[in-house]
């Protein structure tokens, strides 16, 4: 009995692709966003760090040479100088009152412009059309068409109906920056809430409405609970905004009577007093506080992505 052998076959090396790396595919996804990066970095990032490092020295444009390191003295300053800590509740106040009035105003608008009636595209153009002026050109019109106690508009409405004619920005002058600033951003908030309007279950307020619920009682339980989020999405948004707020203040009152907000004051510890430090100071305190701000507004953003996303 022979026993048979078989040879072993030649096995042939199978071909073999160099497949990219996942990490290679990726840097070739992103290096075209990479020159708008870097320049963003460049006009953003660096003059912060520029900004950053300056706030920490004692330094007047008008003496260079005297210039040296005091570390958190300038913060210390601008938290404890009783007139900077004025420009900062300055800035509260005016960030709340506009912010809320807006919101209120932006609702009323949105619930109205919610609803079907002839020349609705119309009147939603000439409400929208506030926050698309430039804001010194808007603050420019309040303070000169409207607020002239001479020929102001107000003052001539005021005279036909034999009202006093009363000067407006020295009277009330923070009541009218946040009139000028109110007027202009109504508009952002009516969009906003105008969108959340339009994304809510018609289906759902269709079966209230057949169980007899009242308009009121869609609204209270209904509306406000589904509008939260683009609530605090314009609350935050707008706050952003306000925090840095410079036209405004300077066109109007020219920071005056009281109405001096943060930006303003660092505007004039920069230009006027020429105190570099303590300006670079209290911009860094404003950018960080608009960024505490901006962390809670793109979390609202992310959560109503996630809602409509779940919707879907």
């Amino acid at each position: 009995m022979t026993a048979t052998t078989t040879a072993p076959m030649a096995t042939t090396p199978a071909r073999t692709t160099r497949q990219p790396s996942a990490r290679l595919r990726a840097w070739a996804t992103r290096a075209p966003l990479l020159p708008a990066l870097i320049f963003m970095i460049a006009v953003t990032q660096l003059p912060f760090v520029a900004t950053l490092v300056i706030s920490f020295f004692d330094w007047n444009a008008l003496y260079p040479d005297a210039r040296r390191f005091t570390g958190l003295d300038n913060y210390r300053q601008v938290l404890t100088d009783a007139d900077l800590r004025q420009s900062v509740w300055t800035t509260v106040l005016l960030t709340v009152a506009v912010v809320l009035a807006s919101l209120v105003l932006g609702l009323a608008l949105a619930l109205l412009l919610d609803r079907r009636f002839r020349g609705r595209g119309v009147v939603r153009t000439l409400l929208i059309a506030p926050f698309l002026v430039v804001p010194v050109a808007a603050a420019l019109l309040w303070k000169h068409v409207l607020y002239n106690p001479e020929y102001g508009l107000l003052n001539g409405l005021l005279h036909y109906v034999g009202g006093p004619q009363p000067d407006w920005i020295s009277d009330t002058p923070l009541l009218a920056v946040e009139a000028a600033l109110v007027w202009q951003w109504t508009p952002f908030m009516m969009l906003i809430l105008l969108a959340g309007l339009q994304s809510r279950d018609q289906q759902q307020i269709e079966a209230a409405r057949v169980d007899g619920a009242s308009d009121w009682q869609i609204f209270r339980h209904l509306t406000l609970p589904h509008l939260r989020r683009y609530l605090e999405l314009g609350a935050l948004l707008g706050s952003i905004y306000i925090v840095q707020n410079f036209d405004a203040v300077f066109t109007i009152t020219s920071g005056g009577l009281g109405t001096a907000n943060l930006p303003y004051t660092v505007y004039q510890s920069f230009y006027q007093a020429h105190e570099n430090g303590l300006a670079s100071a209290a911009g860094v305190l404003v950018v960080i506080g608009s960024l505490v701000i901006a962390a809670f507004a793109l979390r609202v953003v992310s959560s109503l992505f996630r809602e409509e996303v779940s919707r879907a």
